[in-house]
């Protein structure tokens, strides 16, 4: 394929490509182009310059409005891939402008799903998330909690009972949280602590197109903690995944299996080849930061008493090694890729890739997946549940996972109960029950049941500050209801981590809640969790000899709000298990050995 048409096809690419940034810049200005675009190998042109090392293009192209937050078809971020550039310059850009497109983000996304909202019927239910464990004692410490959602018009409530966690210990409380649209382009956000007895309010406006980034400037600790740490990414690998009925009957009689939940019949259905997919860089890093992103991949005894189902695969890019140790010069076209064979998608490039050279470490862990589904339930999936999800996915990435999973092409139905694994030993269940007020009674709803469906009838109060309630907050962006920073969340679960062919830094949960601690965009809710799954898997010493907490496998999310048992109580089942596994092995061992006894006598008799 000629230059010139490659370069009429992908004329943003090709300048980038050469970085010819100031007719990148006249191009933009022109405003005829689809800067999202993406190129045969999955780049947008914002990827292709930071993979490039191209500062200046990478800047013209953000102060255009490329998206920061983009990931190409390796599920890497644009942030990703310019930490992995290792220059510190592009990951300050990028960092800066990320952040700030995620907080415009928010700003419109929130009042826009409050006026889809108003679009639909209104409704109450509860959502009942329950942790469950194979694990002995795990399982009854296993937190839960109950969302109640009321919505009316464009107004939302969600009540939780999260207050907090200390020492050891989960505290109940009573938290609510209203969603109410305050204008044209700004929505008002009450936080209500029912214990305290106070209101937090946060006025959230669509910020305007001339405002600046520089204001999320990030600190050069920020930009240095990243380069000093390896680029992680988790995401589920959806393009496998397959539902099957689920089937009782024994003895060659099978029929499709249905279990009633909340008095509505269900067909159960599994979701098999459900995969967590981790993927792990450490080219950008040097000397000691790399050696200790590098330890054995040997499983440990902990890990084998858990039952991790995973299967590791390490690979690292052949353009790699063949340059290794010849130059000190970063090369962010090691393999020297013309831009005719790059953007040429008929040409096989092989190994060879742009950007510094990989070296990457991928882990697959298998799940199933477990759904309840009912047809004739009184709720909307698309129209009523998804708009509330994506409410709380704004500042809860668990609930942006849920989101993942419900609008898959799922079969027929709602579905009222959903069980997905969320690490090693533990399963999130989700119920959907109390629709309409209609199993018990709920507050500020009256149900409302005709011959055709269920409806009900909610009061103003329900969407208002109690009286006599202290007042906080105003406009601005409230630390508490700020968006929370994936990869930097995922840095410090991937820093707990000890997983089997996985190439991660090992160091204890502590150690990473410290080092994460001071940086910016880790909510308090996730660091409260960590610590909490810390707590429940707490000592590693019964399994193995060490004292890091055991591994979980993936970034857990949701409040837990229970009160958790001390660790020592959890260290003493271990210590069971393991006991039991030893007096175990030895039986296996006298067996052997009995066995061998007998065929040596068998054999000195013939």
């Amino acid at each position: 394929m000629a230059a010139t048409s490659l370069q009429t096809q992908f004329p943003l690419h090709w300048l980038v490509w050469h970085n010819n940034f100031r007719e990148l810049d006249a191009e933009l200005e022109k405003n005829v182009h689809d800067i999202e675009l993406a190129d045969p190998r999955g780049r947008t042109p914002l990827h292709l310059a930071v993979a490039l090392g191209h500062l200046e293009s990478t800047r013209v192209l953000l102060r255009h409005g490329a998206n920061a937050n983009a990931e190409n078809k390796g599920y890497w971020s644009v942030l990703h891939e310019a930490v992995c550039t290792g220059d510190p310059e592009i990951v300050q850009l990028v960092l800066q402008y990320r952040d700030f497109q995620r907080y415009s983000k928010r700003t419109f996304g929130v009042p826009d799903l409050l006026r889809k909202l108003e679009e639909s019927p209104d409704f109450y239910v509860e959502m009942k998330w329950e942790f469950t464990s194979w694990v002995p004692l795990i399982s009854r410490m296993c937190p839960s909690d109950t969302y109640k959602v009321w919505k009316r018009g464009s107004s939302v409530r969600i009540d939780t009972t999260l207050l907090g966690f200390d020492n050891m210990t989960w505290q109940r409380g009573s938290r609510s949280y209203i969603f109410k649209v305050a204008g044209d382009n700004s929505a008002s956000i009450m936080e209500v602590d029912h214990d305290l007895r106070e209101v937090y309010q946060e006025i959230i406006r669509v910020l305007p197109t001339s405002a600046e980034s520089s204001v999320m400037r990030p600190s050069e600790e920020a930009v240095a903690a990243r380069l000093t740490s390896p680029a992680c990414t988790t995401y589920v690998d959806t393009n496998r995944i397959s539902f099957e009925r689920s089937k009782s009957g024994i003895w060659g009689w099978r029929s499709d299996k249905m279990e009633p939940i909340n008095g509505y019949d269900c067909k159960v259905f599994t979701a098999n080849n459900v995969e967590l997919v981790t993927k792990t860089r450490t080219e950008h890093l040097a000397g000691k930061d790399k050696q200790k992103a590098k330890k054995s991949i040997s499983k440990t005894p902990l890990e084998s008493f858990l039952g991790t189902a995973e299967e590791a695969v390490s690979t690292t890019s052949s353009s790699s090694s063949s340059l290794e140790g010849l130059s000190t010069v970063v090369s962010y076209n090691p393999g020297n890729i013309t831009p005719e064979e790059y953007f040429n998608s008929l040409i096989d490039l092989g190994d060879k890739d742009i950007g510094r050279p990989k070296e990457q470490a991928v882990k697959v862990q298998k799940f199933k997946a477990s759904l309840w589904l009912c047809e004739g339930y009184p709720l909307s999936l698309q129209e009523q549940v998804i708009p509330i999800i994506d409410l709380m996915a704004q500042s809860n990435a668990h609930f942006a996972k849920l989101r993942d999973f419900i609008t898959l092409q799922l079969p027929a139905g709602f579905p009222i109960k959903i069980e997905i694994p969320l690490f090693h030993v533990l399963n999130a269940r989700i119920t959907f029950g109390n629709i309409q007020a209609s199993e018990s009674e709920a507050l500020y709803v009256t149900p409302v049941k005709t011959e055709e469906n269920l409806t009900c009838s909610i009061d103003d109060e329900c969407f208002s500050a109690p009286a006599g309630y202290g007042r906080l907050g105003g406009d601005g962006h409230h630390e508490r209801l700020r968006d929370e920073d994936d990869q930097l969340l995922q840095f410090a679960i991937q820093q707990s981590l000890v997983d089997s062919g996985t190439e991660n830094d090992q160091v204890t949960f502590y150690e990473a809640l410290n080092k994460g601690k001071d940086l910016p965009g880790l909510e308090d809710e996730d660091k409260m969790l960590q610590r909490a799954i810390a707590a429940s898997l707490q000592s590693r010493t019964a399994a193995d000899g060490s004292t890091e907490p055991p591994p979980i496998s993936q970034r857990p999310r949701m409040p837990l709000p229970v009160r958790l048992a001390e660790d020592e109580d959890l260290q003493l089942v271990l210590e069971l298990s393991k006991k039991e596994q030893e007096e175990e092995e030895q039986r296996r061992k006298q067996e052997e050995e009995e066995l061998q006894k007998i065929l040596e006598l068998s054999l000195m008799e013939k």
